[in-house]
């Protein structure tokens, strides 16, 4: 990087761990228990709205459902999903624990995600990397978008220059309405041209390197 950096906020799905399989089969159990689902959602379904508002990823997945119904089966998702998420977890990406450790010697780390409340701990819960993170924000706290959360996280903890590390394009265009540089993580499940962000990770390790 050409400036100097004292903390690195992370997205979570696609940038430190990879839970499509356990968000997948939740989404999978929940259709079972309701009647009003007919179509079966895949891996590439969940991988198609990773990184995206908890919200709107059923108004893209069921863009058919009632209103009343996507809010009912949202519920049915959620619980399911956190469910899985402390169950089985995902997987981080190799080298992720080892980095994680080496980047807290150096900076301050916090993570900033559109998942649900709950979700960012079981992340936690299964790497038993909470101690090097001093703090995180996701959507299903106060429902705001990701630039906010973003600005929220750099205000409140006084954060003076900080990058944002990402995988999705939704991740690139929250780091620039924020004011935050960003670093794509190419291995993840976006895309955004070298040509918009040029600082890219091909594995987590690589911002040992990078930084």
């Amino acid at each position: 990087m050409s400036h100097p950096i004292d903390s690195i906020i992370f997205d979570l799905d696609g940038t430190l761990w990879n839970a499509t399989k356990a968000v997948t089969q939740a989404f999978q159990q929940a259709a079972g228990s309701v009647d009003y689902i007919s179509d079966t959602v895949t891996v590439a379904d969940v991988e198609a709205v990773t990184g995206q508002p908890f919200s709107a990823v059923y108004d893209k997945l069921f863009p058919s459902l009632p209103a009343e119904k996507r809010d009912e089966f949202k519920a049915i998702c959620a619980e399911q999903e956190l469910h899985h998420a402390r169950q089985f977890g995902g997987t981080p990406y190799p080298g992720l624990a080892d980095t994680v450790r080496n980047l807290a010697a150096r900076y301050r780390l916090f993570i900033v995600s559109n998942c649900q409340t709950g979700y960012i701990e079981a992340f936690f819960q299964h790497t038993q990397l909470e101690p090097y993170f001093e703090g995180h924000q996701c959507f299903g706290t106060k429902g705001l978008p990701k630039a906010e959360n973003i600005k929220e996280v750099v205000t409140n903890f006084h954060l003076q220059a900080p990058v944002y590390v990402g995988d999705t394009r939704s991740d690139f265009e929250a780091s620039q309405l924020a004011g935050v540089p960003f670093i794509f993580a190419e291995y993840g499940f976006g895309q955004v041209p070298a040509a918009e962000a040029p600082q890219r990770i091909s594995q987590p390790a690589d911002l040992l390197k990078l930084l």
